[in-house]
């Protein structure tokens, strides 16, 4: 998985961070997932190597602007490219009727099969929201003003590794037989003998994950998603000098962000959703929020417009 950040600040764009949204492409299938859509995500879009024409799947956190308000032009330049396969969109109730209103009123059409999913029951049940063939999406609610999910996309395990070695030590010939045993099938060689491969595959791999986590106070269910995760993408609105402020509007403080990832013992911890307020220059600066998290949870890194992370499978 190859995540892209493609808009870090909160609440309004900056010159040097737009709004919210965050790509992963999945190479092995062509297809991109998106993350949030505020304003000005296609142009981040352009500006990108990532191409548009494979954007797959959309999930939206809730329904504030800087989340939201570059959904409908995304989606109708998308419907005018012209090679849109099609798209499913995930978010809160209200995605539904704002989506429609806008696109009915400003005369877009849609010539895409579009698709869009609620997310409330999967979140509040515990549910699998996605699975198919390769992937995995759940979700949980959140602790903000409006209804708002984090969301955990994890590839499904893979088959352990072929031993090589020891298939050639039991003489059988490279070829086609290779590819199956590889899969764990029972093969019979042309002398009679049957092999399994289950017992020349090493155990099975755990498959990459990803969880994005905005808006939000400190919330136990976000532990709870984000747990063993490779990646946490998680806001880190607020400062901890203005945890007041981030009590009051209820979003996360950068100590918030790392004890969530301290607690869910996460591989790597990304901040985002970075308020204005810390822009170089100011007395707070983002790198001092970084700093802030590194004390509580040392592999922290700051979220930038057009940062590249990849994300193996073990």
């Amino acid at each position: 998985m190859e995540v892209t950040f493609l808009g870090t600040s909160s609440g309004v764009p900056t010159r040097g961070r737009n709004v919210s949204a965050v790509a992963i492409r999945l190479p092995q299938r062509s297809e991109l997932w998106l993350f949030d859509c505020g304003e000005g995500t296609q142009h981040q879009f352009l500006k990108s190597a990532l191409r548009l024409s494979q954007l797959r799947r959309l999930f939206i956190t809730h329904m504030h602007g800087d989340h939201i308000f570059g959904l409908p032009g995304l989606l109708a330049s998308l419907g005018l490219a012209g090679n849109s396969q099609g798209v499913d969109l995930y978010g809160p109730e209200q995605l539904e009727e704002y989506l429609n209103g806008v696109l009915r009123n400003s005369y877009s059409r849609i010539s895409y099969p579009l698709q869009i999913h609620r997310v409330e029951e999967s979140a509040q049940k515990n549910k699998v929201l996605l699975e198919d063939k390769d992937f995995l999406v759940r979700c949980t609610p959140l602790t903000h003003r409006v209804p708002a999910y984090a969301y955990r996309l994890e590839e499904k395990p893979k088959q352990g590794r072929f031993d090589i070695e020891r298939a050639k030590a039991l003489d059988i010939p490279p070829g086609p037989i290779y590819s199956e045993l590889k899969q764990g099938k029972l093969v019979t060689l042309g002398n009679g003998q049957i092999i399994d491969g289950r017992e020349l595959c090493g155990p099975s791999r755990p498959g990459a994950s990803v969880v994005y986590c905005t808006d939000t106070l400190f919330s136990e269910a976000a532990v709870s998603l984000a747990k063993g995760a490779d990646l946490l993408i998680h806001e880190a609105t607020y400062a901890h000098k203005d945890s007041e402020l981030a009590y009051q509007r209820q979003h996360s403080t950068s100590t918030m962000a790392a004890q969530t990832a301290a607690e869910a013992g996460v591989g790597k911890l990304v901040l985002t959703h970075l308020s204005p307020r810390y822009a170089p220059g100011n007395p707070i600066t983002p790198e001092d929020l970084l700093k802030e998290a590194q004390a509580i949870f040392p592999n922290t890194i700051l979220a930038k417009d057009f940062l590249k992370l990849e994300i193996k499978q073990s």
